[in-house]
């Protein structure tokens, strides 16, 4: 009933109700799709698409596809008589016709050819519903073909049948060579043609929830199904796992159903295709969990494919676009530690990628940490290098090595790593709301695991994470730009660990007091003022003010005081560079050697004596003095042995007796070169599982002989009590 027909010289379309005419609601169905391809099943039961006879209209898409549907016509007598191609005769359909001196046509009928697909994958995601096999299901009107009969790559669409005896080939994937993505004829199968139109998935949409719609009415369940559009597979291999999916909605929720969710595994999560993609080389998860684009830590997601972090997995969400754009697929969540493929939106279960979450969040047993101090096996990291676990560089961002060098000394001492190697011992500490102090626990909890990890992507780590929390705790005293000095940050760093953990200063302790934490007597005497005249002066002394006092303190660490530096040069016009031994700047803890202390307003005489020994003893060697005008640094070099330093001598004859051991060695010296402003830091430290030496300085790390230690200019110093039952150290 169209021009282009009557301009043909063909009969007027048959109307409602005659022979040859299709329901009206199946036609209207067809013009309401708008699709190149017309997919339905249709009044009867049959699945009906027919090529237009007759020229295309222009701009109208390829010639072999047709643009509606149209029942067949029977040829004008005046017109040449087509011809039947051969070999599309089927049972109870009319032959597909061709006229001589026109463009051959191939029926562009869908449904023979992914109707039987669907149905068989239907009937085996339906399988055992309701307590019994369902049976095959087939499509309406159209039995499943033997198998054989059908190739997905032959020759023509669903209008010619292969002979029994070819091999069913399994779908192509058409991921390149198709309109935007889109599936099309060529990839169904229609190589012969060369054709390349793109099929609109809004007829396979139609098809599918028609087909759904049917079933569901038939086994009497109720839903919705679900149609996602997947383009990285062949449409039969897309239906299938379509189908697949939508036996989930045909089925019955299981027992164990809780609030109407399912727990239901995707198929797809245990053999993602995209694995392959992982780029572990570049995977760092030492930086802040941050979105990099809108700088949010909520729901924040690592692409494994390039290591930029995205927050959220939803449509609009900054992950789902870069999976889109840049078609990375496998994406990390840094809270949950759960995998999952973008933009599909499924999580991936594989027991490959246990790696990367080992690295992203290391965990030890009792028993790997009772054995840490015993390996001396060397760890290999992705890239190929080696390096000791515990004996690993840490990056200088910029002008952070005082603290590196601090976090190197604390990391290897025992009992503080095996305190925070296990998340367990301190992370149901009560604190108070709106306490930022325990985030510096949490970040050197998260470091030290990072430097005792044996099976790390990388031989070094980044300290990013844990000096944000300094920055943040310490309100910007110790920065990451900015050059420090070590002691003070290493007395500021003891003291807010131990107030984070619950500690107080006098009754509750924490790790940070039963490590380091020693007391001892100070004794007091205020002096009159010297301007005074010498009468005076002795008559002040009998009054009860100036009497000397005695108190008992704790201490973190103990100052060693250097003696001054000589400001002249020698006859050889160098200067002279004193050494000095450790035991003679140790007597000042003798309770004999006073010292003057001046203040603004009064002087007094101190002298200390140690009443215990802590497990590990730090000794801060004061180098640096400060004036109005500049910080002076002393360059003498103490004389230290590294083990076999006995203090028993130090403590008082009441304290000896209770105090067996007092014999300490060596495990970590700080080492301050340079100028007190433009200086660095570097650290030696004691390996215990192979007795030896190593210095770190930032990324470098090196193996040290013994003797070369003492050399050095040591500014903070770690010392462990030996037990009875321990040996000389390999490193003396």
């Amino acid at each position: 009933g169209t021009r282009a027909g009557r301009r043909a010289g063909q009969p007027k379309r048959p109307r409602q109700g005659e022979a040859g005419c299709w329901p009206s609601g199946a036609v209207a169905s067809q013009r309401r799709a708008g699709n190149h391809l017309t997919i339905g099943a249709l009044g009867e039961g049959q699945v009906h698409a027919k090529a237009r006879p007759g020229p295309r209209s222009p701009g109208r898409g390829d010639p072999d596809w047709g643009r509606s549907l149209r029942p067949a016509t029977p040829p004008d007598p005046g017109r040449e008589t087509p011809q039947v191609i051969p070999g599309s005769l089927e049972e109870g359909k009319e032959p597909t016709t061709h006229l001589p001196g026109t463009p051959r046509r191939r029926r562009t009928l869908l449904g023979p050819l992914v109707a039987p697909t669907l149905a068989a994958a239907l009937g085996a995601a339906l399988k055992g519903l309701k307590g019994r096999a369902a049976p095959p299901l087939e499509a309406p009107g159209l039995a499943a073909p033997p198998a054989g009969t059908w190739s997905p790559r032959s020759p023509g669409l669903g209008a010619r049948a292969l002979p029994k005896t070819t091999t069913p080939e399994p779908p192509r994937p058409c991921h390149g060579g198709n309109v935007g993505g889109v599936p099309t004829s060529e990839d169904l199968g229609a190589e012969g043609c060369g054709v390349k139109t793109a099929l609109k998935p809004r007829c396979l949409e139609v098809w599918f929830n028609r087909f759904l719609r049917g079933k569901r009415q038939q086994l009497g369940t109720s839903g919705q199904p679900a149609f996602q559009l997947y383009l990285g597979l062949s449409p039969c291999t897309w239906l299938e796992e379509r189908l697949s999916a939508a036996a989930h909605i045909l089925q019955p929720a299981p027992a164990n159903a809780k609030n109407g969710r399912v727990d239901s595994e995707d198929r797809r999560s245990r053999h993602c295709p995209y694995l392959d993609t992982i780029n572990r080389s570049v995977l760092d998860f030492d930086f802040e969990k941050l979105c990099s684009i809108s700088l949010s830590h909520i729901n924040a997601y690592a692409c494994l494919v390039c290591g930029k972090y995205f927050q959220g997995r939803g449509l609009k969400s900054h992950a789902y676009i870069h999976s889109v754009q840049f078609s990375h697929h496998v994406f990390l969540n840094l809270h949950t530690l759960k995998f999952y493929c973008l933009p599909d939106n499924y999580e991936i279960i594989d027991s490959s990628l246990e790696d990367i979450t080992y690295v992203l969040k290391p965990t030890f047993t009792k028993q790997q940490i009772a054995n840490l101090d015993k390996q001396a096996k060397l760890s290999r990291a992705y890239d190929g290098t080696t390096y000791l676990p515990g004996i690993v560089g840490l990056n200088n961002i910029k002008a952070n090595d005082y603290a590196n060098a601090v976090l190197q000394a604390l990391s290897n001492v025992p009992p503080l790593r095996n305190y925070f190697l296990e998340e367990d011992n301190y992370k149901n500490i009560k604190r108070p709301p709106g306490d930022i102090m325990f985030l510096l626990v949490q970040r050197f909890g998260e470091l030290m695991r990072k430097l005792w990890n044996p099976r790390n992507f990388k031989a070094h780590v980044s300290p990013h994470e844990m000096l944000q929390a300094v920055v943040l705790c310490s309100k910007k005293t110790f920065q990451i730009t900015k050059q420090g000095d070590g002691v003070d940050f290493l007395s500021w760093f003891l003291n807010a660990l131990h107030s984070a953990l619950g500690g107080t200063k006098k009754k509750k302790k924490t790790i940070v007091t039963d490590v380091f934490q020693g007391s001892m007597r100070i004794f007091t005497k205020k002096l009159p003022h010297p301007d005074l005249p010498a009468e005076e002066k002795e008559q002040l002394l009998h009054n009860d003010e100036y009497q000397e006092t005695m108190v008992e303190s704790t201490f973190m660490y103990l100052t060693l005081d250097l003696p001054t530096a000589p400001l002249y040069k020698d006859e050889k016009e160098q200067l002279i560079i004193p050494q000095v031994p450790l035991f003679n700047i140790l007597a000042k803890f003798n309770g004999i050697t006073e010292k003057e202390y001046k203040t603004y307003k009064e002087n007094f005489l101190k002298r200390f004596q140690l009443t215990k020994l802590p497990p590990y003893l730090i000794f801060c060697i004061k180098r640096f003095t400060k004036n109005n005008f500049f910080v002076e640094k002393n360059p003498t070099i103490v004389n230290f042995p590294i083990t076999n330093v006995d203090l028993r001598e130090y403590l008082s004859e009441e304290v000896q007796a209770v105090h067996k051991n007092t014999t300490y060695d060596l495990i970590a010296n700080i080492v301050h070169d340079g100028k007190p402003s433009e200086g660095s830091y570097r650290i030696h430290v004691l390996h215990h599982g192979t007795g030896k030496w190593y210095e770190l300085q930032d990324l470098q790390v090196t193996d040290i002989l013994p003797q070369m230690i003492t050399l050095s200019e040591a500014y903070i110093q770690i010392w462990k009590r030996r037990d009875n039952d321990e040996t000389n150290q390999q490193g003396a």
